[in-house]
């Protein structure tokens, strides 16, 4: 007897549609073109929290660079007089602290300075 797979495929075409709704043109409604779509945004999205670490990263170090700068020290003499003092802050809370306690950071780049 012959099995008939219009059922599945029907299913597995209107899962696929149900995904692309809201793609443009043929992306989301020609099952070969929201096929290649839907992998294509599945590859990027996995890409991109990975990209996502790096941006942050990125961000923040541009804060602290910015923040040390006005107090007239580079981000890598800062970091390295951190090492020193032997201060484990990550990079987000030390952008964090230029941002929202000013004073704090000074304090912290007046240390490190002393250190120099």
């Amino acid at each position: 007897m012959r099995v008939k797979g219009a059922s599945a495929s029907d299913k597995k075409r209107k899962k696929l549609f149900k995904i692309t709704k809201g793609y443009w043109g043929q992306r989301k409604n020609v099952y070969r073109r929201a096929r290649e779509a839907y992998l294509a945004a599945l590859s990027r999205a996995y890409g991109d929290r990975k990209r996502k670490k790096r941006d942050f990263r990125r961000m923040w170090i541009t804060r602290i660079s910015a923040a040390v700068r006005a107090e007239g020290m580079s981000y890598s003499v800062f970091m390295n007089g951190l090492k020193k003092l032997e201060i484990n802050m990550n990079r987000k809370m030390l952008s964090e602290l230029a941002i929202h306690d000013a004073n704090a950071f000074r304090e912290l780049v007046a240390k490190v300075k002393a250190v120099k």
